[in-house]
C-alpha cells in the first residue's frame, strides 16, 4: 500500500477571480482526508491585466514583457496562498500547481498555463508538480477535463448513473455510469459569458445571485443560434477555451442588460441539457461558482428532468473542490498513475502527466525517487 501524501492543491480558474488553495491527504487513488483551505482573490488590477493576457494569448510570444510580469504576479499570489496554508500545516510533501490557463486549443495541440513552478518550489521549499495537461494534448487528447478522476474517487460509494457538473468559466461534466465507467467533456460556457456581460453592464465581476438574469426574458432564437455552433454536434470527449464563445456577447449586444443575461444563462443551461452522455443521470450534483447562481440552478432543475443539487449536499467543500482536485492529481502524477483515458480526455489509456520541479530542495524527498513524473 502506497503512503499517503499531504498535498497542497492550487487552482486559479478561467473566471480569473483568484487562487484557491487546499490541503488533501491522498495517494492519488484513495482520499484519507482534507486539511484547511483558503481563497486569495486577485486584485482588480491583476484580474484586469490577466484578462488582457488571456484576450491576446493566441498572438503572444512567451517572452512578452507584460506576459512575464503578469506571470510573476500570479506566481507570487500562489506563493502567498501556500505560505498561509504552511503556517497552519507545516509538513507538506508536495504541491499541485495548475497555473493560470491563458490558451487551450487541443485541436492545434496547444494548451498554455502560466506560472513559474521553479519560483514556487524555491519560495516554499516543497516539490511542485505542474503542467498537468500538455502530455495528454501532445498525445492527441483534449487535455481537459481532468477533474473526473477526483470526482470518481469522491463518488466511490455513490451508485451510478450520476453526474457532477462543474460550472466555472467553462462548464464540464463527469458522468459515472452504473458500471463505474467514467465519461467526461466540457458542456459549453459556464460563468464566463455571464461574468463578462455583468462586468460590461453593471461593473461587477459576476451576476450576483442571478439578479440581472432573473429580471430578464430569454431570447430563444438567439439561444438556438448559439447552439448551432459545430462544437455541440461533436461527440465527447471534447473541451473548450474560455474564449470559445466570446462572439456570443455580440449576438446579445442589442438585448437589454437583463435580457442579455437571461439569454446567456439559458445558453449555459441548454448546452448542459444537450450534452451527449451514454445514459441519463439519475441525479446531478453541481460544483463551481455557478452553483451559487439561483437562475442557473433552477434552470438546470427544470431542464434536466432529474434532481439537481449542489455538491455541498454530499458533504463536499464546493468552494475548495478544484484546488483539492489538483492536490489529488499531483499525487497521481507522482506515482505515474493515469491522467488520460479515452472516455475522459480522449487521450491514450494509462498515460500519466504532470511535470515535477524540485528547485532548491536538498535533499530531494525520498518518496520522489519512486515516482515517474517528468522532471524539469
Amino acid at each position: 500500500m502506497k503512503p499517503m501524501l499531504t498535498v497542497i492543491g492550487l487552482m486559479s480558474g478561467t473566471s480569473l477571480d483568484g487562487v484557491d488553495a487546499a490541503i488533501i491527504h491522498t495517494d492519488g487513488e484513495r482520499i484519507a482526508g482534507f486539511g484547511p483551505d483558503i481563497s486569495l482573490p486577485y486584485t482588480a488590477a491583476l484580474r484586469q491585466r490577466a484578462r488582457g493576457i488571456l484576450d491576446h494569448a493566441p498572438t503572444l510570444s512567451p517572452d512578452d514583457p507584460e506576459l512575464k510580469a503578469v506571470e510573476h504576479a500570479i506566481t507570487r499570489h500562489h506563493i502567498d496562498a501556500v505560505r498561509q496554508l504552511q503556517a497552519m500545516a507545516p509538513d507538506i510533501d508536495l504541491i499541485g500547481f495548475h497555473g493560470q490557463t491563458i490558451l487551450h486549443a487541443p485541436q492545434r495541440r496547444q494548451t498554455w498555463q502560466i506560472g513559474d513552478a521553479g519560483q514556487l518550489s524555491r519560495a516554499t521549499g516543497v516539490a511542485v508538480i505542474h503542467d498537468f495537461r500538455s502530455a495528454d494534448v501532445a498525445a492527441g487528447g483534449e487535455g481537459a477535463p481532468l477533474v473526473p478522476w477526483f470526482h470518481a474517487a469522491l463518488l466511490h460509494d455513490v451508485p451510478g448513473p450520476v453526474a457532477v457538473l462543474n460550472i466555472g468559466g467553462v462548464a464540464n461534466v463527469t458522468f459515472i455510469d452504473a458500471d463505474n465507467t467514467i465519461h467526461a467533456c466540457d458542456t459549453g460556457p459556464g460563468n464566463a459569458l455571464l461574468d463578462d456581460w455583468a462586468m460590461r453592464h453593471t461593473g461587477t465581476a459576476c451576476d450576483v445571485d442571478g439578479g440581472l438574469a432573473r429580471a430578464g426574458t430569454v431570447n430563444r432564437a438567439i439561444v438556438e443560434q448559439l447552439l448551432a455552433d459545430p462544437y455541440f454536434a461533436r461527440p465527447a470527449p471534447k473541451s473548450l477555451d474560455r474564449q470559445s464563445f466570446a462572439t456570443a456577447l455580440d449576438r446579445v449586444a442589442a438585448c437589454t442588460p437583463a435580457d442579455g443575461a437571461a439569454t446567456l444563462a439559458a445558453f449555459t443551461i441548454e448546452a448542459v441539457r444537450r450534452t451527449p452522455l451514454p445514459a441519463r443521470p439519475a441525479r446531478w450534483y453541481v460544483c463551481g461558482g455557478g452553483r451559487h447562481n439561483p437562475v442557473l440552478m433552477q434552470g438546470l432543475q427544470a431542464a434536466l428532468g432529474a434532481p439537481v443539487e449542489a455538491v455541498d449536499r454530499l458533504g463536499w467543500n464546493g468552494d475548495a473542490l478544484e484546488a483539492q482536485c489538483f492536490g489529488f492529481l499531483a499525487a497521481r502524477s507522482a506515482r505515474g498513475l493515469p491522467l488520460s483515458a479515452p472516455t475522459i480526455t480522449g487521450g491514450p489509456d494509462g498515460l500519466s502527466g504532470g511535470r515535477l520541479t524540485c528547485a532548491g530542495l536538498m535533499p530531494v524527498p525520498s518518496w520522489i525517487h519512486a515516482t515517474s513524473g517528468r522532471r524539469s
